[in-house]
């Protein structure tokens, strides 16, 4: 079967575009790609129209704003995620309008389509108390439970992404003084971080029992890895982290936030810096944030913060120092003669 034009610049946009010419990450190239995908599946289902036989001339604005309605409203999508695969559509047809310039008209009606206003969800992260109460449910004496302790230290003093923390190899950690990890994030940026000198004994002792420590051919293992000895996968990561979370919650839900993800415990770490009086601009270089805006955000959420300094502005009068208002006679009358 001849193969379409729409067929041809797509496989042209994932495998050669994204990665060669824009550097895109592996995780980034299958997002956009699974915004095709989906859309294939609504083509097919809602049109009635085989992935085989569209062509650009097919892909109207009209049809692509069907699409991120059937997302919504069919596959029950978040408005968060109706905006990333119509980056991923403008992504493309930006691509296109540059290889194919006499497609530019459609192009730009599509890739002007607005994106869809979000209510954002308010941060989630740990105290200090629901942190160590969170950080003790992991059964230390047992081997797995040593290695889930472990990954929970080591993901809130490094403050890593959870795929930074998935992707982490043995070669990545120096647990010599002074003792740092080296994280790959977002956009291929690397970065490296200081770990805690109790971090580095915990990681120590893990990988000792492993039978990692200073051995060569470890090196490229991952640090983390499930049974089958693969690295943990994101979804896997979270599992761990969501059953200590509930184990807490049985002890004391009033100190547990009501919802986690491994995020807040890079939340947890940007927000506990802050108060103890880490410059902003230090934090950011840790976070790995491109921008100190990203960054600021953290002293818009921090509420302890808030109440304090609210608490130091203004002292309110204790209540038996009030005055006494019935013994003043010139406002009881004035009062009295105002609505008469």
């Amino acid at each position: 079967m001849k193969e379409t034009n729409f067929a041809y610049y797509l496989r042209d946009f994932l495998s050669k575009y994204l990665p060669g010419q824009r550097n895109l990450s592996t995780n980034t190239i299958a997002s956009y790609r699974d915004a095709f995908k989906l859309f294939l599946i609504f083509c097919e289902t809602e049109k009635k129209k085989k992935a085989n036989y569209i062509d650009l001339a097919y892909i109207t604005r009209e049809l692509v704003v069907e699409y991120l309605v059937w997302l919504e409203k069919k596959r029950e999508c978040s408005v968060s995620t109706r905006n990333q695969r119509l980056a991923a559509f403008r992504s493309f047809f930006r691509y296109v309008s540059t290889a194919v310039p006499e497609t530019l008209l459609i192009c730009q009606r599509i890739f002007n389509i607005p994106m869809k206003k979000n209510a954002k969800d308010i941060m989630s992260y740990f105290s200090p108390e629901g942190l160590h109460l969170l950080l003790r449910q992991p059964d230390t004496l047992t081997q797995q439970g040593r290695r889930d302790h472990a990954l929970l230290v080591f993901l809130y003093d490094s403050a890593a992404r959870v795929q930074e923390l998935a992707d982490l190899c043995v070669r990545d950690l120096r647990l010599e003084e002074p003792a740092t990890a080296t994280l790959k994030g977002k956009g291929r940026k690397i970065r490296i971080v200081p770990i805690s000198a109790k971090t580095v004994s915990i990681l120590k002792h893990y990988l000792d029992e492993k039978g990692w420590l200073r051995k060569t051919a470890s090196f490229d293992f991952p640090v983390f890895d499930n049974n089958r000895k693969f690295k943990l996968s994101r979804a896997g990561i979270s599992y761990i982290l969501n059953k200590y979370v509930e184990a807490a919650r049985k002890i004391n839900a009033g100190i547990i936030p009501q919802t986690v993800s491994p995020h807040s415990l890079r939340h947890s770490k940007a927000v506990h810096l802050l108060r103890s009086g880490v410059p902003l601009i230090y934090i950011r270089d840790f976070l790995g944030h491109a921008s100190i805006t990203t960054t600021e955000i953290y002293i818009r959420v921090d509420a302890e913060e808030k109440r304090k300094a609210l608490e130091c502005a203004y002292e309110i009068t204790p209540q038996e120092l009030l005055p006494d208002w019935d013994k003043d006679k010139g406002l009881m009358n004035w009062l009295i003669s105002l609505c008469q």
